[in-house]
């Protein structure tokens, strides 16, 4: 078993790497922790739980991870509540499917700016991953957006609420039609039925996660997927190249198998390429790897929030906010934040157990919210009771792109093993709460007749995040990041790093765009196979270089997700 290339995930980065590096004539082996999905085995709501969570000591191989990083020591700094996805196309199974370009900021961080003008250089590739992940702007205003934009009217940014661009085949609602993206090599899609499951995996074909775009094609080509397929070491083989150490994922791993390759590409998202590569670092697998592993991770500088109708008030008034895709508008309160409506399909109640009363930080935070729940006994055993969750509440998911971060290590467990726990990063710290969004909830329940919320782990100032990004950041050299402007990791010729680890800055908005769009850039740099390297030798200065066309593209030319030939 040895590839040219191996790549580690199947999410947004590591199909974008699948697809380009087959198309140059490497041969690519993916390696994926998770199970592999047809439309019909996704879960039907959150409640099929061996289906929907991600738990394997339990033999459950579900779409979403959650993920507690606590800190590495006492009073070293906040944790932070992670949610992730799971399966062969990653995060596309359990996202949003909300595709926005990132806020000013990102492209200005201090981290990163002084190395190219990435605005410029990134535009060419958000096109092409726009027209990969078939972005089309919702043309539904669901009864949620018209609540949030209420809300945003009395914030005074009314002027800001605008519909989504998402990744869905609208069509006709059920409907069967023939691939309306690659010419005729994709496959066949279903109209949406605007049933608000998109977080649960869609069982109905209209959601364009990899599997229908990026993963497909790169299998026509030859590319390989190996499900259930945890990798556990990366080192350099005796004869060149790398050695891949890899179990079978299960309750019980099986025996351990190697696959060799010249390259490895790291995708497995934030949290599995960082666990790997501090493993990696620590144990003396991969010595010469920057100390900057950890630093500048990312919480997207994010807070999930929310509101819910007490369920006899919302089966009175007949309300239903479960209609649409899972995320339909959005507006912002201020420069830096961003909020959008969110929502779950009827029946998928679990994650409303996340939800507790909304308290702002400060001082005695936890204090405060124990006499929030003791002053309002009925209204907290209300929120206690999560049926008709997804119906009754609208989520508001905040986002900004302010500078802050944390930065992850390892540390031995009681029984011997690593976990990853967080310390204070470069910067102010990331928030535990964000004054924005708590306004924005508490105008939502007004507005909704209903009751505002934060996350459970808020009270011990605890955040939760969707999009944890970084520890693995593109710099100048390895004393400034993990991976240089080519996306090579420092140190290690014939390593890479295309996932969310290698966002060097917060977003302030959805990351699977700008993750496909730094992938798409990246692997656009690679020679095709047995042709020169155009980029310069590693180490040297960033310079600009052009792309270099594949020699086998696998979308025909005129498609409408052709690639500029």
């Amino acid at each position: 078993m040895r590839y040219d290339v191996v790549v580690i995930g199947s999410g947004f980065g590591g199909s974008v790497a699948a697809l380009r590096l087959v198309e140059k004539g490497y041969s690519v082996a993916v390696l994926e922790a998770g199970r592999r999905f047809a439309d019909h085995e996704l879960p039907r709501t959150s409640w099929r739980v061996h289906r929907f969570l991600w738990a394997p000591r339990l033999g459950w191989y579900g779409i979403q991870r959650i993920t507690l990083l606590r800190p590495a020591r006492r009073g070293g700094g906040a944790g932070v509540l992670v949610l992730s996805g799971a399966g062969v196309g990653g995060g596309s199974l359990v996202y949003a499917n909300t595709l926005y370009e990132p806020l000013p900021e990102f492209y200005d961080d201090p981290q990163w700016c002084h190395l190219a003008d990435w605005r410029a250089e990134l535009a060419p590739h958000y096109e092409q991953a726009k027209r990969m992940l078939g972005v089309t702007t919702y043309p539904v205003r669901t009864a949620a957006d018209e609540v949030m934009r209420t809300v945003a009217d009395r914030m005074g940014v009314g002027h800001t609420h605008r519909p989504t661009p998402v990744a869905v085949h609208l069509g006709r609602p059920g409907e069967v039609s023939a691939d309306p993206y690659f010419g005729g090599v994709g496959p066949e899609r279903t109209g949406c039925l605007h049933c608000g499951a998109c977080m649960t995996g869609c069982r109905h074909g209209a959601k364009n996660t990899l599997v229908k775009n990026y993963l497909w094609l790169a299998e026509r080509l030859g590319a390989r997927i190996r499900p259930r397929t945890t990798v556990t070491a990366v080192r350099p083989a005796p004869a060149g190249g790398y050695l891949v150490e890899t179990v079978r994922t299960g309750r019980w791993p099986g025996r351990r198998r190697t696959v060799e390759a010249d390259q490895v590409v790291f995708a497995a998202g934030a949290l599995g390429t960082q666990r790997l590569l501090h493993t990696m670092r620590d144990s003396g697998a991969l010595p010469g790897l920057s100390a900057r592993v950890g630093t500048l991770t990312r919480t997207n500088s994010e807070a999930i929030l929310g509101a819910s109708v007490p369920r006899p008030a919302a089966r009175r008034r007949k309300l239903d906010f479960s209609r649409g895709v899972a995320i339909t508008s959005s507006f912002h309160p201020d420069r830096q934040t961003h909020v959008e409506p969110v929502r779950y399909g009827p029946g998928s109640n679990l994650l409303g157990l996340l939800q507790s009363a909304l308290v702002d930080g400060g001082p005695r935070r936890f204090r405060r919210w124990l006499g929030t729940l003791a002053r309002q006994p009925l209204t907290s055993l209300r929120q206690l009771s999560v049926r008709d969750w997804s119906r009754r509440t609208v989520i508001a998911l905040v986002m900004q792109s302010a500078d802050n971060s944390l930065t992850t290590r390892q540390r031995r467990t009681w029984f011997g093993g690593r976990r990853l726990a967080t310390g204070p990063g470069h910067g102010p710290p990331s928030p535990t709460w964000i004054p924005a969004g708590n306004t924005a909830a508490r105008l939502l329940a007004q507005e909704i007749g209903g009751i505002p919320g934060g996350a459970v782990t808020e009270a011990v100032d605890i955040p939760m995040t969707a999009h944890l990004l970084g520890g693995a950041v593109i710099g100048g050299s390895a004393g400034e990041g993990v991976i240089d402007p080519y996306h090579r990791v420092y140190g290690h010729p014939g390593l890479h790093v295309v996932d969310g680890s290698a966002v060097s800055a917060n977003l302030g908005v959805n990351p699977a765009l700008t993750i496909t769009a730094q992938a798409e850039r990246a692997l656009s740099f690679w020679p095709n196979r047995g042709d020169p390297d155009p980029r310069p030798a590693p180490g040297a200065p960033y310079v600009r270089i052009a792309p270099v066309p594949p020699g086998n593209p696998a979308v025909p030319a005129g498609a409408p997700a052709a690639a500029p030939r």
